[in-house]
């Protein structure tokens, strides 16, 4: 297989937008806590926790996610063949041991919170993907603790502003979680997946996806509105805010699969962008 192959593999395993998210949700949980630009260190750190740790549990998650992928998403490294078993579990090691060596140089607090919050990356894509709600409660809950972690890194975990976000992000998983178990039911059956999709059926699973989906954007809303933050936080909201509401009226309303999916996808995206724009107004 050629070189460039192997390398557009390898970083599709990362899911950099995933990843990527990871890292930035714990530079802005920095920013948040302290009020003002963290120390470049610290920066570095907390990206390289957020993005490594993150990358490691979704590189693995093609591991166990094999049979189902081989159905859902045929093209992915491991089921279409550019990529071995092997080197899955090589790279989701060495991407653990890159972002616990980063949290271990911040802080013991913070290398116990990036060890837990990797075993229960592990253990969601091992067995607990498939209990459905319990899975989506806790990656959503893994997705979250960015933030917080951010909070370790400079010292200020308590931040009130800093939870908020938390909540922000955990809502935005936890709709999306449900929105893709929805849209990967056939793949899911063969696990015995029991995600709310299966149970209760593809519409009422989208259906609480949005409601999940709204909670963000009335929670996201409440540091403008309690003078916690500025007019760069409301640019943000502004752009965040449009594009979750926009893509889940498309993700209800399209009939199309390959639509859906790309909708749900934008709203993680556009999540992101949000919080990029934020980062960029406190710059600036």
């Amino acid at each position: 297989m050629p070189v460039i192959l192997k390398i557009k593999a390898v970083i599709q395993l990362f899911r950099p937008d995933l990843s990527l998210a990871a890292g930035i949700c714990v530079v802005v949980g920095e920013l948040v806590a302290l009020g003002h630009f963290p120390q470049l260190l610290e920066i570095v750190l907390g990206f390289a926790v957020g993005f490594f740790i993150s990358g490691s549990t979704l590189i693995l998650n093609d591991y166990f996610d094999l049979e189902t992928d081989k159905i859902n998403a045929p093209n992915r490294p491991l089921p279409s063949g550019m990529i071995k078993t092997s080197q899955i579990i090589f790279l989701s090691i060495i991407t653990a041991f890159i972002g616990l060596t980063a949290a271990f140089l911040i802080s013991y607090l913070a290398l116990f919170v990036a060890i837990i919050f990797w075993i229960i990356g592990f253990l969601y894509n091992w067995k607990l993907k498939r209990t459905g709600l319990l899975g989506n409660l806790m990656v959503s809950t893994s997705v979250a603790i960015t933030f917080i972690f951010g909070g370790i890194v400079v010292g200020n975990p308590w931040n009130i502003v800093v939870w908020v976000f938390s909540a922000i992000a955990f809502f935005i998983d936890l709709g999306e979680e449900i929105a893709a178990d929805a849209l990967d039911m056939e793949g899911d059956k063969k696990i015995n997946s029991q995600s709310i999709a299966i149970k209760h059926g593809q519409n009422t699973a989208l259906k609480i996806s949005a409601i999940s989906f709204a909670l963000v954007v009335l929670i996201s809303i409440i540091p403008f509105i309690l003078g916690w933050l500025g007019i760069a936080y409301l640019i943000m909201i502004i752009l965040m805010d449009s594009i979750i509401v926009f893509s889940t009226f498309k993700l209800l309303k399209s009939q199309n699969i390959q639509e859906k999916r790309k909708y749900a996808r934008f709203i993680y995206l556009g999540a992101t962008l949000g919080l990029v724009a934020f980062i960029i107004g406190q710059i600036i």
